[in-house]
C-alpha cells in the first residue's frame, strides 16, 4: 500500500488527505496480553519456557531464587536477535526509599525495612556499611547500568537464549537464601520490568506473555504497572503445584485479590489454572493421568466455591489444566498431548489468529483501494444523491438504536448506585472498624501498619498478609451494588459487545444498498470496511474505559478521605495508634452524607461522557467517510485496478 499512497496526488486536498492517513493506519499492531500469576517456585519460568519452545530464554531451576520483576515475552520482529528491554523504576524513587530508610528520620520500624536491607545487600553489598542515603547514589555504584540515572532502558542483545538468560538473572532473580555469589551486584531492586524479545516465534507474533509476580507491588511505579497490565490481560494463568492445587492458599488469594481488576475493572476472558509438574513423584503413566483427572475436579469445585472470585467470573470463564514441562521435553512416561502443553500452545495460537496482521490489513487495503477506484472512475454522480439520502436516513436509525440500550444503562446503574449511596451510609463506620481496629491484631503490632495505611493514602501491602485498601472497603457497597449490572453491560467476552451488543449490531445495511445503487458499488464496499474498523475501534476505546468508570468509585472514596489521612499522618509519640483511629472515624462520620454521592455522580458522570463520544465519534467518522466518498467530486486520484484485483482475490480467500 506504499506504492498506492506515493501515487497519490502530491496538491492536498480532503480526499487526499483522508486517504493518506487510512493507508498509514492499516500498519498498526495489535497484542493480547497473557498474565502468569503464581507463587514462587510454581514453575511460571519454566511454564513458558516449555510453551514457547525456548527451553534456556527464563532463568530457572533454583527453588531458592524467585523471579521478583514484571518480565514480558514478545516476539522480535526485527531481527534473528534475543533481545531484553531493561526498564528501571524512576531513580529519584529508589532516592526516595534510601532517604526514608537511612535519613534522618529513618523508618526502621516499617515492616518493610527488612525487604530494604536485603535490597541493599544485593546492590551494595559490603560497600552499603556506614553509607548516607546520598552517598549511595553516587555514580560509581551505578558503572554497568548508567541508563538508571538517566532514567532511560537498557538493551541486552545476544545471539542465543542461553546467553542472553545468564546476563538477565542480575536483573530479575532475587535469592532468598543467604549465599556465598559471584555476582557482586543485583539489579532487581531497581527494575520495573523487563521485556525479553525472541526471534522467529510463531506464538509471539500478537501476543504477550507476562510473569507477574504476586499481588502488587510496594514500589510506587511498579505497582502502578502491575495494576495495568493485570487490567489489561485478555487470558490469565494461574500457575501452581498439582500436588498443592486446591489447598494451595497463595494462588487462590491471588485470583481472589486481583478479581476485580481483572474482571468489572479489566478485560480478561480466560482464567486457565495450571496444575504444574503433573508427573511430580509419581512412574506411572496411568498414575498421572489419574491424579491430573481429580485435580481438575477439585480445582473446579473450589472455583464454584470462591464467592469474591464469582462475583465477577462465572463457571464458564475457567478453565484447568494439568501440564509437565519435563515430560513434554523427554517423553518419558507420557506423550506429547498428555503433557497439555500443545493445549496451551494451540489456545495462544488461536489468540494470534484472532489478531491476524494478515487479515486486518488486507480486509483494510481492500476498502481503501476500492474507494479509490470508485473515485478515479466517477461514475454514478447522479446517483450519489439518492445513495446520500438513503444512508443519512439510515444513520439516523441506526444512532437511534445505538442511543437507545445506552440510556437504559444508565438508568440502570442510577438506580443501583442510589440504592448502593444508603447503604454505604448505614455501613461505613462499621467496614472501617474492620480495618482499623482489627479483632485479630493485637494494637501494638498493629500501630505501624495503620501508619503506614494514613502516609500512603489509605492502601498499604504489609510483608505478611493481604492487601489492606481502605478506599475499597469503604466503597465496596458501591461496587457490590453495580457488579452485576457492569458485567451485563460490559462483558469481557468479545462475542457479547457492550451496551447489549448494540455496536455490533449497528450497519448502515450497504449490501442492501449495493444491490439498488451498482454504480456506486466499489464506495459502498469502502463504507462498510470502515463501518467495520470504527465498531472495533469503539469496541477497544469501551474496554479501556470501563476500567477507568469502574475504578472511580474507590478513587472518589480515596479524594475524599484523604483530609481525613494527611490528619491522621501528623500524630506522633504516646497514642498515636488511638488518635489515628478516632481522626479516621471522626472524618467518616462528617463526610458519609457527602462522599458516597460524590463517588455515584462520578461515576455517572463519566459514563454519560462515554455514551456521548461513542455516539459522537460513530456519527463523525462514518459522516466523513460517506461526505468524501460520495459528495466529492473533481479529484485527480490514479487507476489502481490490478491493486485492486490482487487485494481482492487474497480478500475472498480469507
Amino acid at each position: 500500500m506504499s506504492f498506492v499512497k506515493k501515487r497519490l496526488p502530491a496538491q492536498e486536498n480532503n480526499l487526499n488527505r483522508f486517504l493518506k492517513v487510512k493507508i498509514d493506519d492499516l500498519e498498526t499492531d495489535k497484542r493480547e496480553l497473557v498474565g502468569v500469576f503464581g507463587r514462587t517456585g510454581a514453575g511460571k519460568s519454566s511454564l513458558i519456557n516449555a510453551v514457547i519452545g525456548e527451553k534456556n530464554l527464563l532463568p530457572t531451576g533454583d527453588v531458592s531464587a524467585c523471579t521478583s520483576v514484571m518480565i514480558k515475552v514478545e516476539a522480535n520482529k526485527q531481527n534473528k536477535t534475543y533481545q531484553a528491554d531493561i526498564e528501571f523504576i524512576p531513580n529519584e524513587e529508589w532516592k526516595d526509599e534510601l532517604f526514608q530508610f537511612l535519613g534522618d528520620k529513618a523508618d526502621q520500624e516499617d515492616d518493610y525495612y527488612p525487604d530494604f536491607v536485603e535490597k541493599l545487600s544485593a546492590l551494595y553489598g559490603e560497600e552499603k556499611e556506614n553509607k548516607t542515603s546520598e552517598m549511595l547514589m553516587e555514580k560509581k555504584y551505578f558503572k554497568e547500568i548508567p541508563e538508571f540515572l538517566e532514567n532511560k532502558k537498557k538493551i541486552l542483545t545476544y545471539e542465543s537464549a542461553e546467553k542472553l538468560s545468564g546476563t538477565l538473572v542480575r536483573f530479575t532473580r532475587r535469592d532468598l537464601e543467604d549465599r556465598e555469589s559471584k555476582v557482586k551486584r543485583w539489579y532487581w531492586p531497581l527494575v520495573k520490568c523487563v521485556t525479553v524479545r525472541v526471534p522467529k516465534n510463531d506464538l509471539l507474533q500478537h501476543v504477550t506473555l507476562v510473569d507477574l509476580p504476586g499481588n502488587g507491588d510496594r514500589n510506587q511505579s511498579r505497582d502502578k504497572m502491575w495494576k495495568q497490565l493485570v487490567g489489561s490481560c485478555s487470558t490469565v494463568w494461574i500457575v501452581t503445584d498439582i500436588e498443592r492445587a486446591a489447598a494451595e492458599t497463595e494462588a487462590w488469594e491471588i485470583l481472589e485479590n486481583a478479581s476485580s481488576l481483572m474482571g468489572n475493572g479489566g478485560e480478561c476472558q480466560h482464567i486457565h489454572f495450571i496444575c504444574a509438574r503433573s508427573d511430580v513423584n509419581l512412574n506411572d503413566r496411568e498414575a498421572i493421568l489419574k491424579r491430573n483427572t481429580k485435580a481438575k475436579k477439585v480445582v473446579s469445585e473450589q472455583f464454584s466455591q470462591q464467592e469474591t472470585i464469582k462475583k465477577q467470573f462465572s463457571d464458564e470463564y475457567l478453565k484447568v489444566f494439568t501440564v509437565t514441562s519435563n515430560e513434554f521435553l523427554e517423553k518419558k512416561l507420557l506423550n506429547p498431548d498428555e503433557t497439555e502443553i500443545p493445549k496451551l500452545k494451540e489456545f495462544l495460537q488461536k489468540l494470534n489468529d484472532c489478531h491476524s496482521e494478515t487479515v486486518n490489513y488486507v480486509s483494510g487495503a481492500h476498502g481503501i483501494l476500492s474507494l479509490i477506484q470508485g473515485a478515479s472512475r466517477r461514475k454514478g454522480a447522479g446517483k450519489n444523491t439518492d445513495v446520500c439520502t438513503d444512508l443519512d436516513k439510515k444513520m439516523k436509525d441506526e444512532l437511534d438504536k445505538v442511543r437507545k440500550p445506552m440510556e437504559e444503562a444508565y438508568v440502570a446503574f442510577e438506580k443501583c448506585l442510589s440504592e448502593g449511596v444508603e447503604r454505604s451510609k448505614r455501613s461505613c463506620e462499621s467496614a472501617l472498624m474492620s480495618v482499623i481496629r482489627p479483632s485479630d491484631v493485637e494494637n501494638a503490632a498493629f500501630h505501624q501498619t495503620l501508619k503506614s495505611v494514613v502516609n500512603k493514602s489509605g492502601t498499604h501491602k504489609p510483608k505478611n498478609g493481604e492487601q489492606i485498601n481502605l478506599n475499597g472497603k469503604l466503597a465496596s457497597c458501591l461496587t457490590d451494588s453495580i457488579d452485576e449490572e457492569f458485567k451485563k453491560t460490559f462483558p469481557n467476552k468479545r462475542k457479547c459487545g457492550p451496551f447489549n451488543n448494540v455496536i455490533n449490531m449497528f450497519s448502515l445495511d450497504t449490501k442492501s444498498l449495493i444491490e439498488k445503487y451498482k454504480d456506486v458499488e466499489l464506495q459502498l464496499i469502502f463504507l462498510k470496511t470502515e463501518e467495520d474498523k470504527i465498531k472495533t475501534e469503539l469496541n477497544k476505546m469501551i474496554r479501556e474505559s470501563k476500567k477507568t468508570i469502574y475504578k472511580s468509585l474507590t478513587e472518589t472514596i480515596g479524594k475524599n478521605m484523604q483530609g481525613g489521612y494527611s490528619q491522621a499522618a501528623t500524630f506522633t509519640g504516646k497514642d498515636t495508634l488511638e488518635n489515628m483511629r478516632n481522626t479516621l472515624e471522626k472524618h467518616v462520620r462528617a463526610a458519609k452524607n457527602i462522599m458516597f454521592e460524590k463517588a455515584k455522580e462520578e461515576l455517572l458522570k463519566q459514563l454519560r461522557d462515554l455514551m456521548e463520544e461513542i455516539l459522537k465519534k460513530l456519527e463523525e467518522t462514518m459522516q466523513e467517510s460517506i461526505e468524501l466518498s460520495l459528495k466529492t467530486d473533481g479529484d485527480s486520484i490514479p487507476d489502481v485496478t490490478w491493486q485492486l484485483e490482487e487485494v481482492n482475490n487474497y480478500y475472498n480467500e480469507l
